[in-house]
């Protein structure tokens, strides 16, 4: 399947004819489309004719020109047959970053449309904002934007060996990177220094960026970084994890998916590791 062009916005028309592009949500499931390979898409419908108010929904922007909704499915919807329901990271995992980029946006944003219909400050009902993206009290005129929560992941290598995690529950046998959130105050480099000592005990030095990635779960950003081990012997937090050691590049565990940022924080990192 081609890829297709996305221009986002966060106004739509005052009034819709033509079918838009739906990310259409059943509690925190999403109804997606197949191409004729299988591959998902998000399906284009006819508001009217499905009955769906796109007036409570969230403008996303345009995708191969047409307008793209994020919205809760109506109880009163009649939809066409062949749409699948699948989970957030079911469809994370299918491999198609636009969709799943996509409805990772539009659930975002539906939540947080859903816990900020009153003021936190004094209670009072929320309007949307006349220019931005955002939602006022009509009190106190506090503004409120969607909420984006920045999550660090660092990989910590010591000559060819990787520092791996697991956390409990996670797949048996699969091991992944140090992440955490940034606490208020923070840099990115505090944060990265203190999430490696208290998960796994160890010091760390010159952090090199490699990339972010979405996450919507519920509402993260998060940035990946490789750095050198600077001292200290892993002690895994129990409260956290349920092991932490270092693995030969060549005798690595079961890793996560390629589509995980913290996969190709790993993959690329070895690769470094190899040519040195």
């Amino acid at each position: 399947m081609t890829p297709g062009k996305f221009v986002p916005g966060h106004r739509g028309p005052a009034f819709v004819t033509e079918e838009v592009v739906c990310c259409l949500f059943h509690g925190n499931r999403i109804l997606v489309a197949r191409d004729t390979d299988g591959s998902p898409l998000l399906p284009r419908l006819d508001p009217g004719a499905c009955g769906l108010q796109l007036k409570t929904a969230q403008y996303i922007g345009r995708l191969d020109g047409c307008h793209c909704y994020g919205l809760y499915l109506p109880k009163s919807a009649n939809l066409p047959e062949g749409l699948d329901l699948l989970g957030l990271r079911t469809l994370i995992l299918e491999g198609n970053d636009l969709v799943s980029g996509l409805a990772g946006q539009a659930f975002q944003l539906l939540e947080w449309e859903r816990t900020h219909r009153f003021c936190g400050s004094c209670g009072a009902p929320t309007t949307p904002h006349a220019a931005d993206r955002a939602v006022e009290c009509a009190e106190c005129r506090l503004v409120y934007y969607p909420r984006i929560a920045p999550v660090m992941m660092a990989l910590v290598h010591r000559g060819k060996e990787l520092l791996l995690t697991r956390k409990p529950g996670y797949a048996p046998g699969r091991y992944t990177v140090v992440a955490g959130f940034v606490e208020a105050g923070e840099s990115m480099e505090q944060c990265l220094a203190r999430e490696v000592m208290e998960e796994v005990g160890v010091e760390i030095r010159n952090p090199r960026y490699f990339g972010s990635q979405p996450w919507p779960f519920p509402n993260s950003l998060v940035m990946a970084f490789s750095a050198e081990w600077a001292g200290g012997d892993v002690a895994p937090d129990p409260a956290e994890l349920e092991d932490a050691r270092w693995f030969s590049i060549d005798a690595l565990p079961d890793l996560p998916e390629p589509v995980h940022i913290s996969r190709q924080l790993i993959d690329d990192t070895m690769v470094r590791l190899r040519v040195t």
